[in-house]
């Protein structure tokens, strides 16, 4: 780090270099442990190598049972994503993040759209689901009614994992996997500055899963 601090002292364009440099790697693992961030999710497949991987966890005291109902929520369409709404909206997309769960939303199945805003226009079908253990998302095309392909539309393919993992003394980790495939160098480059929009979003998200688990 003193390195980086000298070449920003010494002014010139190689500071934010030196800062991504350490900035980066953290925010693609924030919170997570060694083991999840190597080890392997279901969905992982879906999007296969070469493709940028973070990994980012929480811990909640509470158990797998009281953290699912609000990850199987998750949607525009229910739920909200339990992170800056505010934000979201100023882009249109009408999320209204629930403070409670409902009965009506704790049912997700294989082919289902979870929707990204509140009209249907985007979002990620559901890949995998396995109650108070994970759910597996991909990014969809909805006018093609399916998830998309990196060589597809505007050239990358998104993957979404929410894993809980509920530990011996009760309380659960929350893993969120984010795999992305990009068709080629130029798209990689273009969506470089959505890495750390997600890292914000989903820190957010993760506190906001936490926060609603604990006190119910």
């Amino acid at each position: 780090m003193s390195m980086g601090g000298s070449r920003c002292r010494s002014g010139g364009r190689r500071c934010l270099p030196a800062v991504l440099h350490v900035f980066t790697p953290w925010q693609q693992r924030w919170g997570a442990t060694d083991g999840e961030v190597v080890g392997p999710l279901p969905g992982d497949d879906l999007v296969a190598e070469p493709a940028v991987q973070t990994t980012r966890a929480i811990s909640i005291a509470a158990p797998a049972a009281a953290v699912w109902p609000w990850i199987v929520q998750l949607g525009a369409d229910r739920g909200g994503f339990y992170s800056y709404d505010w934000l979201e909206n100023l882009f249109g997309l009408g999320i209204h993040s629930a403070d409670r769960i409902v009965e009506d939303w704790q049912t997700r199945r294989v082919g289902d759209l979870v929707h990204a805003d509140a009209r249907g226009r985007g979002g990620w079908y559901v890949m995998d689901v396995r109650p108070d253990d994970v759910l597996v998302l991909k990014m969809g095309d909805v006018k093609l009614g399916r998830p998309v392909e990196r060589h597809e539309g505007i050239g990358w393919e998104f993957l979404w994992t929410f894993a809980v993992r509920e530990e011996a003394n009760g309380t659960t980790r929350l893993v969120v996997r984010e795999r992305v495939g990009f068709a080629n160098n130029w798209v990689k480059l273009i969506l470089a500055p959505l890495g750390p929009v997600s890292f914000v979003m989903t820190r957010k998200m993760l506190a906001g899963v936490k926060s609603r688990a604990e006190s119910a």
